[in-house]
Parts: structure tokens; sequence; C-alpha cells
């Protein structure tokens, strides 16, 4: 008995989510080839569909968000993860300050996922993909999926040993949740009114389109790959501008792979300022507040060509949609106007250091600051929960193109 009236809930919490959905592309696809609303009309304003009314509630701004990446955006997926490479913040004092308590989320509290999400008024969090419930959840599928996994890069080589490369978690959302997707909410139409939602375009212009489609990568394929102390002398490194290229053309590749299956909003995270993290001063025995700066230069090197490649998208996805938030600049002016911004450690972690995680992750169970909020990183590479809701908040509504370029999140989402 309990189990049918968890379907009927799921069931009815779809068909409303959905149900304008049905209303105006439904009786466009009988009256016309798709989901127009407007017939020659709406093909006189510009050949645009207009699917009318979003599927989302009053005050949700997207219909979901979908998260690719590493450690500063994975929301728990390497929990499920048992590779031997695999690194987890499935214990205290990760989560001391998360209502769910340690949930994989690199951080005391939220992700910066979580802060724009809450934003962007999402009805709950966005349900890690490797959670084998997540698929059984079929009102929280769409609302999106987090693919992101600790320890990933851009590159393939990056972070091996059981975790999931960002070309991977393209895959998986193309070949498990897209499928899914389409899915439950042919199944939620048809039950409202007995038809289902005619043809690809509909699904793509009535609801992928308008989801934002979030990736946060890049760090791991300096801090793990391009300086790993480990690959020197066991093969000949590229130039940094030649390395960095390599990147910045592999992540276009998947991008465009994500265009392809329908993503049209982007929303790219820049990569921190990695020189100035515990971890990597401590390697180089830094002390004081001073960052390595070579590693910024590289990875201020890879912000600046991402920038470039969101200008110079148009002729390969002219339909795409970019908001480049830049959480390079906003985390160094914290570290640089400490005291403005009511900060005040910006060299040392929050958490103990564990010796076996090379000076990244917190010891089990270890001390912790009292104060989380005075802190900039919570563990050796990972920004309190403080920072991320900074970071989002600039991302989602700062109008200066040094926090978000072009637009900022909220004007992407309105689009």
């Amino acid at each position: 008995m309990a189990k049918r009236v968890y379907l009927f809930t799921v069931l009815m919490s779809m068909s409303m989510l959905l149900l304008p959905l049905h209303v105006h592309c439904g009786k466009a696809a009988s009256a016309s080839s798709g989901c127009h609303g407007g017939g020659a009309g709406a093909a006189a304003a510009g050949g645009r569909r207009s699917c009318g009314n979003n599927t989302t509630g009053k005050q949700q701004q997207v219909e979901g968000v979908f998260v690719f990446g590493s450690s500063l955006v994975d929301n728990g997926n390497n929990n499920f993860l048992k590779g031997s490479g695999v690194v987890r913040a499935d214990y205290l004092p990760y989560g001391v300050d998360f209502p769910l308590g340690p949930s994989g989320r690199f951080s005391n509290g939220r992700n910066v996922i979580d802060a724009l999400g809450e934003l962007l008024r999402l009805p709950g969090l966005v349900p890690p993909f490797a959670d084998p419930a997540t698929r059984g959840r079929a009102a929280a599928l769409l609302r999106g999926v987090n693919f992101a996994s600790g320890g990933s890069g851009i590159l393939d080589n990056t972070g091996q040993g059981g975790v999931v490369s960002l070309r991977q978690q393209i895959v998986n959302f193309e070949a498990v949740t897209l499928p899914d997707l389409r899915a439950q909410m042919h199944r939620a139409v048809s039950a409202t009114n007995g038809h289902r939602i005619k043809g690809q375009d509909s699904f793509q212009e009535c609801y992928l389109s308008k989801c934002l489609f979030i990736v946060g990568t890049g760090g791991n394929d300096y801090l793990l790959n391009y300086f790993n102390p480990r690959n020197n002398g066991t093969e000949s490194k590229p130039p940094l501008s030649e390395f960095t290229r390599s990147l910045i053309t592999k992540l276009s590749d998947h991008l465009q792979r994500l265009y392809s299956l329908g993503a049209r909003k982007f929303v790219l995270f820049s990569i921190q300022p990695n020189g100035c993290t515990p971890v990597v001063r401590a390697f180089l025995n830094v002390t004081g507040a001073a960052c390595i700066e070579p590693v910024n230069d590289a990875v201020a090197l890879f912000n600046s060509e991402l920038r470039l490649l969101i200008d110079g998208a148009g002729a390969r996805m002219p339909a795409a949609r970019f908001t480049f938030i830049d959480s390079y600049r906003i985390i160094k002016d914290l570290l640089d106007h400490p005291a403005k911004h009511g900060v005040k450690e910006t060299g040392r972690s929050c958490c103990e250091m564990s010796r076996g995680s090379s000076g990244v992750l917190c010891e089990k169970e270890g001390p912790i600051c009292r104060d989380r909020t005075k802190y900039v990183f919570f563990d050796g590479l990972h920004p309190t929960d403080a920072v991320n809701a900074r970071i989002a908040r600039k991302g989602y509504g700062s109008s200066s193109p040094e926090h978000a370029y072009p637009i900022n999140v909220k004007q992407l989402a309105m689009l």
C-alpha cells in the first residue's frame, strides 16, 4: 500500500510539473508540426518555437541543472565509486554545517552548486548520478543530475584510479540520463491526458533548452597532471601554452558534444587561484600569505583562454548562450582584501589535514576551526560554505564582467 501511495505521489508531482508543457506542446503538435503555439505568426516572428509557460513552478527559474566537473562541484558521486584513486568526503568534519551531514561534498556545508541552486529556486538538491536511488526518483530527475567526480579533469589521464572523467560524465548523461528523462516526461504527459509529446524537437525546445549545463573543471589537469612532480622525468612536458591550448581544445569538444545533445545554456566556472591553496603552499613550504605565482599564472592563462572560447563559440554553437563565472577573481579578492570581507584566515585550512591525502583532505573526525565563516579554505583545496555562497551570489547576480561574463546566471536563466 505504501509503495502504491509513493508511486502515485511521484506520478502526480511529475504531472503537475509537466502539464503546462503538454498543453502547449501537445496542442501545437496536433495543429502544426511541432511546439509553435503561434502558427505562421510565430514563424514570422523569427522561426523560434514557443512552448508557452515553463514547466517550472512560479518561483523556479530554470527547468533543471546538469552538472559536470571535479570536486568543487561534486555532490556525492565519489561516494559510490570503488577505484583505488578515488577521493571521498563522506566523513566528518565534511558536512559539519550541512543539513544532511557528510554527503560527499568537499566542504563544511554547501558547495557552489547547492548555493546556486538556492538562488535559482530549485525545489531541492540536485541528485548525484552515481547514487543508485537517483534513477528511481523521477521527480528529482526532472530538476537535473550531477555527474561531477572529485579528482577528475578535462583530460582522460587526469585523476586516474577510478574517478569519472569529463568525457565519461557526458557519456553517462547521453546513454543513461537522457533516455530516462524522455521516458519520464512521456510517461507523465501520457498519464495526464493520454497523449505524448510529439517528437524529439518538442523535448528539446520545451525542456532541455531551458536547463542549465554547468561545467566546473580544469584545476586538476594542472595540479594532478602538468605540475605533478611524479610526472617529472617520466615523460616530456609540453610548454605551458601548448598544454593549456590542448585543454581548451578538448573542453571545446566536450561542450560541442553537449550542444549536439540539446544543451543551449552553459555556465562555465573558471579555475580558482590554486597557487594560493593551502595544499600547494604547504607542498612548497611557503609561509605567510604568499601565493605560488607560477601555478596562478597557469590558471590565469587557462581562464583567459576560456573567455576567448566563449567569445568565439557562436560559429560552432550558434544557439548556445554562456555565462562565465570568474571564481578566480572572486576568491582572489577575498585573499587580497580579507579585512574588507570579514575574513581572518586566508592561508591555512579550517580542518586538520590528513597526511595520507598529501595535504588535500581533512583528517577523519579531526579538529576544525570554530568559525568557518572567517576562513577561505575548509581543507587543502576546497572553499568553505561561506566562500561557495559568495561565488554563487556573484555569478548569479553581479553586473560586473569581472564576476560574470558576458551575462550573469540570472540573465541566462531568463533567456
